[in-house]
């Protein structure tokens, strides 16, 4: 949208406001204006995208202010949302108990373009993406011109499923900022997850739009509709992908998750638990987009993959994007190039078996590759000292775009540094030293690059961990032979946990007792259960 069109636009809204509202607002300065909001009893506020707001200078609203601006939008849905026909704008309201409107949230709407050139190659894949992020952050807007770049650009046929008209603006004819893509409005947002069904029934499109799948029975659409080889673009409640898994409600959209028990030679071979959360299905979506801030995406080019090692709580990285950057072929600067093909080398096409051919050790083992570290606050000297005493594979690195690997002091922890910010928004790992010491910086340095050491490690925590359990089932035998309780050797947090798990699958209690080095379990007999 040119900036005539916006101005054209935003004269439409500022036309419904009361007048001692009106005559206080410069359109001129409206560029980051996001919402004008009146309550009544307060003055009218202006907020700014920067989240300064702005307290006009005027008297307090009144009943009559609201009714001023009501009776000049159309009639409000049952989600308290309204608009102004040809424009992107849209007016929400707050009511009281008795149902009567009390307040007004003005919501500016823009068309901005160019914001999905740095993922536009992903757009051109066919393949279904699904964005992620804070309210306010522009995933609508990103839909809007995904829309108009699939059906002008690629020529695809494309329906909108319009809840609330906020992609293609309210009135009968949909906004320019969608192209030549059809949309299909949603009367009330329930009826959202019937809409989409029938786009797909009726008007036999090849790629649909959805804004904000929040329900179980509209993940369930979206699936029914991939799984047509419909491809489908769609923003979906959470800020990351770790929010999604654990949202037992949308978690079907990244493939579902379940509880599954593993024999002792699989577990022995994954060098894990016996009881472990695994993917239950592909993912509906083949992407998945968190959107950082309005200029920052992370990208995880393969949801399976992502969703496997999250669950797993392997190191994966997604793909960090910039708006103002152009992308043609999949950048490697922010992963190493050389751990993300091993990776890939690695990991099998997703099965419906989820029975992955490769443990653990033989990850760790694989990734030995190219480390970049980033320090903040911590000697540089010492930390080459350390590097070339201990032959370490890494390099320190003045970009934290271009690290893999955080090392920060301590002591800055709690200061919230803009650095450590940026670290936690690209998904790096952060490692604290105390102390700018070679002996402390050593310690830190061999955790943080632990994957030199893994297999040792996990051989050993396997070993331990194995000793631990096969000693609680021996004890959870005298249990149900009949012993009041069992007392087991200390051991650490970690394999306590799994010993707890173990016990409570036999339907017995166990609580650890101790204290430091000498904390262990004390099993005792079977519970009730109601």
């Amino acid at each position: 949208m040119n900036n005539l069109q916006f101005q054209n636009d935003l004269e439409k809204l500022i036309e419904i406001l009361p007048e001692k509202v009106k005559k206080l607002i410069n359109s001129e300065n409206m560029a980051d204006v996001i919402e004008i909001v009146l309550d009544i009893g307060r003055v009218p506020e202006i907020r700014h995208s920067s989240g300064k707001i702005e307290y006009l200078d005027t008297s307090e609203v009144t009943d009559d202010d609201i009714s001023y601006i009501t009776q000049r939008v159309q009639e409000f849905t049952s989600d308290n949302r309204s608009g102004i026909p040809g424009t992107l704008h849209r007016i929400s309201a707050i009511r009281n108990r008795q149902g009567k409107i009390i307040g007004l949230t003005c919501r500016i709407g823009r068309v901005v373009t160019g914001t999905i050139a740095c993922i536009k190659d992903f757009c051109m894949q066919n393949k279904s993406i699904l964005f992620l992020g804070r309210p306010g952050v522009g995933k609508t807007t990103k839909l809007r011109e995904i829309s108009r770049l699939v059906a002008d650009e690629l020529g695809k046929r494309v329906v909108v499923v319009d809840t609330s008209n906020e992609i293609a603006g309210d009135g009968d004819t949909p906004h320019p900022a969608i192209g030549h893509a059809r949309r299909m409005q949603v009367r009330q947002p329930e009826f959202q997850k019937d809409i989409m069904i029938e786009a797909v029934e009726n008007h036999t499109p090849e790629v649909i739009v959805v804004d904000e799948i929040g329900t179980e029975a509209e993940a369930q659409a979206a699936r029914t509709i991939a799984e047509r080889g419909v491809m489908l673009i769609a923003t979906a409640h959470g800020n990351t992908l770790e929010n999604l898994i654990k949202n037992p409600t949308l978690s079907d959209l990244v493939g579902g998750i379940q509880s599954v028990t593993l024999g002792d030679d699989e577990a022995k071979r994954r060098a894990s638990q016996k009881t472990v959360l695994e993917r239950e299905k592909q993912p509906t979506f083949d992407i998945v987009i968190e959107i950082l801030d309005r200029n920052t995406l992370a990208v995880y080019k393969d949801t399976a993959e992502a969703v496997d090692y999250i669950l797993r709580g392997w190191p994966i990285r997604p793909e960090i994007r910039k708006v103002d950057q152009t992308y043609e072929k999949p950048a490697q600067g922010t992963i190493s190039a050389e751990i993300n093909k091993l990776e890939q080398k690695i990991l099998p096409e997703p099965t419906d078996s989820l029975k992955f051919g490769f443990s653990r050790k033989e990850y760790v083992e694989s990734v030995k590759g190219f480390k970049k570290i980033y320090l903040y606050a911590v000697s540089r000297s010492i930390v080459e000292k350390v590097i070339e005493r201990l032959d370490l594979n890494v390099e320190i690195t003045r970009s934290i775009e271009d690290a893999d690997i955080v090392i920060a002091h301590k002591n800055f922890a709690k200061g919230g540094a803009k650095v450590l910010s940026t670290a936690n928004e690209y998904r790096l790992r952060i490692f604290y030293v105390k102390t700018n010491s070679m002996a402390q910086i050593q310690k830190v340095l061999k955790e943080a690059l632990d994957i030199q050491e893994a297999s040792e490690t996990l051989r050993g925590y396997y070993d331990d961990a194995e000793r631990a359990l096969d000693e609680a089932k021996a004890a959870i035998n005298k249990i149900l032979a009949g012993a009041e309780h069992v007392e087991l050797q200390p051991q650490n947090q970690q394999i306590r946990k799994l010993q707890h798990e173990l016990v409570e699958q036999h339907n017995l209690e166990s609580k650890s007792v101790g204290e430091g080095e000498q904390r262990h379990l004390r099993i005792v007999g079977g519970r009730d259960i109601q």
